[in-house]
């Protein structure tokens, strides 16, 4: 309906965010598009008067107490409900169960009396929202198996959702699985040194997973074991892990750490215990009664520096390991169905290991500085950009003349938030070039007149080509190493546009170790990889039919074809003088609806289509 302009009057929809390039068209989408940080949504929302919220749950029963899950998109509800709360503003809260909605426990479990009314009711029940595995190319596969030598051991890892997503995580589970073939790809294709420390080895440590998006990549990274790194919300103990004072299992070690830094205190109260008792620092059965400790049944004296209380302290807990500790926090997930039905199978372990919570955590560090900047360590934020500037400006969500392509995100967040945290990095990747023959056109370009990421938060930019590390560089070094990574096709009118404008000096010349960035070389350098199966196209399997992936890859076709004038003119008088066989075409056309176009654009479409499937070698002529 608000495509075609046939909402009510009374009904106006404002979107923070639009599914890429799907609201290009879309006057009244683009005219209604609200622009703000992830971060600052509940804010707005708040003071745009909103005054009822509706959302899907998921519903557990336990002993005939019913619970509820946000789910997955505790990511804004709950600072909404506590703004409102807070401003004394009435708002009526609808929950609408569903049944497939996995139930994620921690900061998304909240009890039924936080909704004013829940809806139970089979026939409301829809299929959920699903985002199929796309197809990932060769040259996002490059640009992951860059961004990927630059996650660090033991670190922290933040990526979205799409093929560069999936391309990342794939190259991790390559770096990790299969070692020796992943350096031998990177080596393949890295012809100039890159500026800032690489890591190439095996997630020994592993990854703590901080993100707004949980996507089917990270998923894919906690089964091969890679996301396992757990943080836990006590500065004390995680600052200890992180130093090597202590480990996760409870031992000796552990206790004369957390005694020293008050973690255990010298005499326990309720409270006290409790919160050992959450991180597993003592066994569930340890009780306070009166002015002792009942430990395994026998009572010792409330002291935890006396020998003997200590020492069944230990005994009880002995063999255990640390508990309540997190290897993702996500402010949201969405993928494929696969990736639902997985979340809903969790077992315990992986139950206590993920917290979806709000994306006034994720996003950034406002809320626990100290803390975050502990658990956070070595982060490595890699999100997608669309265009950057020689100055290192990027373009991610909009175009120069307002367009809307997508939004803002979080993505604006977690560059901040890497120049904030010790040892962080936000990474960008581009696709070096976009369209194709006459319509090429870089995506590195001399100056853009729209800004997601403004150039002083400039940091690391990569593409097909490498790395180009651009943080504390001067102008004309980011403009040096930005250009290193281009497609060779523009590095010189690039390289000239900076000289004659002052940027670049005047003698300078590009290194030739980078003067071969081409399409092709990167197709030949990573051919035997992809014939040997380590860079399939749908890494993490595809719900896709054959006949789904076929048309999927002939539209493509059809569309970069569309930005080629000459080349689609004489194409469409080829089609339109063809005939096929009509009996084999016809499964192809019902699937899109195009049996019987209804418009000319229709027509041709269904033309080029029969065309390259006849040409694919699946149609006949007749």
């Amino acid at each position: 309906p608000m495509r075609a302009g046939k909402l009510p009057p009374n009904v106006r929809v404002s979107e923070l965010y639009f599914k890429a390039g799907s609201m290009k068209a879309v006057p009244v989408a683009q005219q209604n598009y609200i622009s703000s940080n992830y971060t600052h949504i509940a804010r707005d929302m708040v003071a745009l008067g909103v005054n009822v919220v509706a959302q899907l749950v998921a519903m557990r029963d336990s002993d005939g107490t019913a619970s509820l899950s946000l789910s997955c998109n505790p990511d804004v509800s709950p600072e909404i409900f506590r703004r409102l709360a807070e401003s004394g503003r009435p708002c009526f809260k609808l929950a609408q169960v569903h049944p497939e909605l996995p139930f994620m426990e921690h900061d998304a479990e909240v009890p039924a009396e936080t909704f004013d009314l829940i809806v139970r009711n089979p026939q409301y029940d829809k299929a959920l929202f699903a985002v199929p595995n796309g197809a990932v190319p060769i040259k996002d596969y490059a640009t992951a198996l860059h961004a990927s030598s630059l996650v660090e051991d033991g670190g922290t890892l933040q990526i979205g959702i799409g093929s560069l997503g999936d391309a990342v995580a794939h190259a991790c589970i390559l770096r990790h699985r299969q070692n020796d073939q992943y350096r031998a790809m990177l080596d393949a294709i890295s012809h100039a040194p890159v500026s800032m420390a690489s890591d190439r080895g095996l997630f020994s440590q592993g990854l703590y997973v901080s993100t707004e998006m949980f996507v089917n990549g990270m998923l894919q990274l906690m089964e091969q074991g890679i996301v396992r790194r757990r943080v836990y919300d006590d500065l004390a103990l995680q600052q200890g892990l992180n130093s090597g004072e202590i480990s996760e299992a409870i031992d000796e070690r552990l206790y004369d750490y957390a005694c020293e830094q008050g973690v255990i205190p010298q005499h326990l109260d309720d409270l006290a215990l409790s919160a050992l008792r959450y991180w597993g620092l003592v066994g569930d059965t340890v009780e306070l009664r009166e002015n002792s400790l009942c430990i395994a049944g026998e009572a010792h004296p409330n002291d935890t520096r006396d020998s003997a209380t200590r020492s069944a302290l230990l005994g009880a807990a002995a063999g255990r390991s640390l508990r309540n500790g997190r290897f993702l926090h996500g402010g949201f997930f969405l993928g494929p169905r696969d990736f639902y039905r997985k979340l809903s199978e969790l077992d315990a372990a992986g139950r206590e290991g993920i917290c979806m919570t709000g994306v006034n955590r994720t996003n950034q560090l406002l809320l626990n500085y100290p803390l975050y900047c502990a658990q956070r360590r070595d982060a490595r934020f890699i999100n997608t950009g669309m265009i950057v500037s020689l100055g290192g400006a990027v373009a991610s969500d909009a175009l120069q003349d307002g367009t809307v392509i997508s939004g803002v995100g979080g993505q604006y967040n977690f560059v901040a938030m890497a120049h904030d945290l010790p040892g962080a990095r936000s990474i960008l990747c581009i696709r070096s070039t976009r369209g194709q023959g006459k319509h090429l056109q870089s995506n590195i370009v001399p100056y853009y007149g729209h800004t997601t990421i403004p150039r002083h938060l400039r940091d690391v930019v990569v593409t097909e080509y490498g790395v180009a590390d651009l943080r504390g560089q001067s102008d004309a070094e980011v403009a040096k190493r930005l250009i290193a990574v281009a497609d060779s096709r523009f590095q010189d009118e690039l390289l000239e546009f900076a000289q004659q404008h002052g940027k670049v000096e005047k003698a300078y010349r590009l290194p030739q170790s980078v003067r071969n960035n081409s399409p092709e070389r990167l197709i030949e350098s990573l051919a035997p990889y992809r014939q040997a199966g380590l860079l399939p196209d749908y890494p993490f399997g595809t719900e896709l039919t054959e006949q789904e992936i076929t048309l999927a890859d002939s539209l493509r076709k059809i569309k970069a074809l569309s930005e080629e004038p000459g080349h689609f003119i004489a194409t469409v008088f080829k089609a339109l003088l063809h005939r096929e066989d009509e009996q084999a075409a016809r499964p192809y056309l019902e699937r899109i609806h195009l049996e019987h176009p209804e418009t000319t654009k229709d027509f041709l479409v269904q033309q080029l289509l029969l065309l390259e499937l006849e040409e694919r070698g699946l149609l006949k002529v007749s």
